[in-house]
């Protein structure tokens, strides 16, 4: 379960994570948890973080785009940016409501 470095002398160097990825793994055996549902349960973890990871990522480049938007819209003149305004807000509030849904 755990990947370690070998020196030159073939000792087994552990990084801090895999140190605390045993401690949590012990901590487990103690409750009586096979080695089995331990790996899984891991496994499990594994994939959620790399799900939170990619959301993360995915509202990043969304925060990007509707900057970019702005800028543009901020570009037109008033009674253009007041057209597309009205045009997009009523689109835009299921988008939003979403939005505020996976942060809260």
């Amino acid at each position: 379960m755990l990947k370690a470095e070998r020196s030159a002398s073939n000792y087994r160097y552990y990084s801090f994570e895999a140190i605390d990825r045993l401690r949590v793994i012990e901590e487990k055996k103690s409750t009586g948890m096979s080695l089995e549902e331990i790996k899984h349960e891991l496994e499990k973890s594994s994939v959620e973080e790399i799900d939170i990871h990619e959301i993360r990522l995915h509202m990043k480049y969304l925060e990007k785009e509707v900057s970019h938007l702005l800028e543009q819209i901020n570009n037109k003149e008033e009674n253009t940016k007041h057209s597309i305004k009205e045009k997009i807000s009523t689109e835009s509030v299921a988008l939003m409501q979403s939005l505020l849904l996976l942060i809260t």
